[in-house]
């Protein structure tokens, strides 16, 4: 068995790999970057090793670093977990080189598939059914316009080098091919170092369901059943199951032989992931992941079986723990990601911190940190995952939605409310689900009241203490005889455009009444100084009292709520600036000063955690300045750029629109964003 294992990665996986090298008296190293110097993976490792600064580029991304940090601490193997370096077979390669043990596939296998034209081609040389599409991959529009009108539209066009659905984009008519393959080339290099493309047949609505395998040194391979992961946004997913729901037995079966035949012919050791695409009775091949997944406890909770002690075991040359007749599977499994994005305004990553966390009992959490942390800009968003495992699907998935209502995160925009929604929609419930269904979806739909809510809830926090003199009525001066509808007082509070007032009509025994727009409701309340949580219409919340106000979320939903007047977009637009809303690394600047550019120009392209925001002109006029250059750093609000504005222009009270660019191209404003 191995002695010493560095584990080149960060948040809640780190922390899962650990866990499994602490039950196996394995020694583990921990890396962190600048922006990680106090994250909780780095907790009971016996070495820390800083890597560089925050951007993944000048740490976790770092090939040379990593593998510097292993050989200095005396390791004898590196765990890459997932994302960063995991599938980057130059790392595995450097690995194998420095003499130490890479924990999965090696070099060959990863960059076979890392290529999905070469995966393609190798997949239908086994037998296993792949999409119509490229038979190369290519950067040309010409050439993938060709193979496009072949195929027939719509297509899709994926990074070659891609994972995680980053740069995939849908295209429906062949005019709108050459923005999208700039677009997607463009991510492509930034993200993968390749701007290549392949084009495919686009499934309208397919199921996304894919085979746990693993192999060894020794020719033996297996699968570990199947799981769903149709639950998804912009091509990345938030919901996964194991087993899949409503799948023929007979679909089933050919799923688990054809990923089993396509390990098999790959001479495939350790840990991976076979995906695939199913529309009816007809499945095709998508991509293989030569890694661990996110979603890999799902399969864990109903097979009992640890796969990071596998990959572990297989790595140190052990054969597999288990026959393909000795793994069975027991009752069904649902994961759901908690991420710091914001559902209200097409999940756009939040960063921030969580400044009071409580996590569920009862159920499987693997949660980038405990009570409290941050979630920088520069990495995924992903804060947590429940899961939640019972005799049938329905008891799992009603353990999971208890799981999500009893989370609570003060003081960081999570996708808490809207999974709770999600897990309660018709469809979702009765395992009629596909890739779609989330886009189809009115996103925040459940979230419409909560601004009420959320006010009554930080009046509440108001309530004046039992021996304040407010809380009696001492003549002239008693506030209940100065306002006898809120004789506790009232709260007046700024949130989504509009002055919201909450009269305090009374508490007792811990519960308050608060009347919000002529509805009087009942808020329970605990709590003292700064952090309040309780229960309002049978919600759970949690607030913060800030230096300007209130940091309320309610049913999973985040509230900002000030106490000072403001114009939003006004201020910002009035100056010709042109700021950014999120943290990021800009790149892209399609205007040069003294451009004239038209009301809404993409101005700046900003990457910040697997997403493009693109800051667009508020109106017609002249590129006065660029703040920036490609490559620049820039933090949330920062000005980018100055718009000289073109007479009889209006920009008065005009947000400068931010469009949020995921791998469909969906686009938001920044208006009316929570954070």
């Amino acid at each position: 068995m191995l002695k010493r294992v560095l584990i080149a990665n960060r948040g809640e996986i780190a922390r899962r790999i650990a866990r499994t090298c602490r039950r196996l008296g394995i020694e583990y190293v921990a890396v962190y970057s600048e922006a990680d110097h106090s994250a909780a993976h780095l907790h009971g490792a016996v070495e820390r090793v800083l890597l560089g600064g925050a951007a993944a580029a000048d740490s976790y991304l770092d090939v040379a670093a990593v593998v510097e940090a292993a050989l200095r601490t005396d390791c004898d193997a590196v765990h890459p977990g997932y994302g960063f370096l995991s599938e980057n077979p130059r790392f595995a390669a450097a690995v194998a080189e420095a003499g130490l043990v890479f924990v999965g596939p090696g070099a060959e296998t990863v960059a076979a598939m890392g290529d999905k034209a070469r995966a393609r081609t190798l997949m239908a040389e086994a037998g296993v059914p792949v999409l119509p599409g490229s038979s190369h991959a290519t950067e040309s529009v010409s050439e993938l316009a060709a193979e496009a009108a072949r195929i027939g539209f719509p297509v899709i066009l994926k990074p070659v080098a891609g994972g995680g659905g980053k740069g995939m984009a849908v295209v429906g008519e062949a005019d709108a091919l050459p923005e999208a393959v700039e677009q997607a080339v463009r991510i492509g290099r930034s993200a993968f170092g390749d701007g290549r493309l392949l084009v495919e047949r686009y499934v309208a609505r397919p199921r996304h369901i894919e085979v746990q395998i693993f192999g060894d040194a020794y020719r033996n391979v297996v699968h570990l059943y199947e799981r769903e992961c149709s639950l998804q946004r912009r091509h990345q997913k938030i919901v996964e199951e194991a087993p899949a729901a409503d799948l023929a037995p007979g679909v089933r079966d050919a799923l688990l032989s054809a990923a089993v035949q396509g390990a098999e012919a790959l001479g495939y050791v350790n840990a991976g992931t076979f995906e695939f695409i199913v529309d009816g009775k007809d499945f095709f091949f998508l991509e293989v992941n030569t890694r661990l997944q996110v979603e890999h406890p799902v399969t864990e909770e109903i097979t009992g079986v640890d796969l990071v002690e596998w990959q572990l075991r297989v790595a140190a040359g052990e054969p597999l723990p288990r026959t393909q007749r000795e793994i069975t599977a027991s009752g069904h499994a649902i994961e759901c990601r908690v991420y710091a994005e914001d559902p209200e305004n097409g999940f756009r990553p939040a960063p921030g911190s969580a400044s009071d966390v409580s996590w569920p009992a009862g159920v499987r959490v693997e949660a980038a940190f405990d009570d409290r942390g941050d979630v920088p800009a520069f990495y995924d968003p992903m804060v947590a995952k429940l899961v939640a495992h019972g005799a049938d699907r329905p008891a799992a998935l009603r353990r999971l939605s208890t799981a999500v209502r009893e989370s609570r995160v003060a003081g960081l925009t999570t996708n808490l409310g809207f999974l709770g929604g999600l897990l309660a929609e018709p469809e979702v419930l009765a395992g009629r689900t596909d890739t779609h269904l989330v886009d189809d979806l009115v996103a925040g739909s459940a979230h419409r009241g909560c601004t009420r809510l959320a006010v009554a809830c930080a009046a509440a926090m108001d309530v004046p203490a039992a021996d304040s003199p407010w809380t009696g009525s001492i003549g002239a001066f008693g506030r209940g005889d100065l306002d006898p509808e809120a004789p506790l007082g009232r709260t007046v509070v700024h949130a989504e455009d509009r002055s919201w007032q909450a009269a305090l009509v009374g508490a007792a025994g811990g519960l308050v009444h608060v009347t919000v727009d002529g509805q009087t409701l009942q808020v329970s309340t605990r709590g003292r100084g700064r952090l309040f949580h309780g229960f309002v219409n049978d919600l759970g919340w949690t607030g913060l009292r800030t230096a300007d106000g209130y940091d309320v979320t309610v049913g999973g939903y985040r509230k900002v709520l000030t106490l000072e007047a403001f114009a939003e977009g006004g201020a910002a637009g009035s100056d010709g600036a042109v700021r950014t809303d999120m943290p990021g690394t800009v790149v892209a600047l399609p205007r040069a000063a003294g451009e004239a550019v038209r009301a809404g120009d993409v101005l700046v392209v900003v990457e910040s955690m697997k997403l493009e925001n693109r800051l667009l002109a508020p109106a017609d006029g002249v590129v006065g300045e660029l703040a920036c250059a490609v490559g620049d750093v820039v933090a949330a609000g920062q000005v980018l750029a100055r718009l000289a504005v073109a007479a009889g222009a209006n920009m008065a009270g005009a947000d400068l629109a931010a469009a949020a660019s995921g791998p469909e191209s969906a686009t938001t404003t920044a208006k009316g964003v929570n954070r």
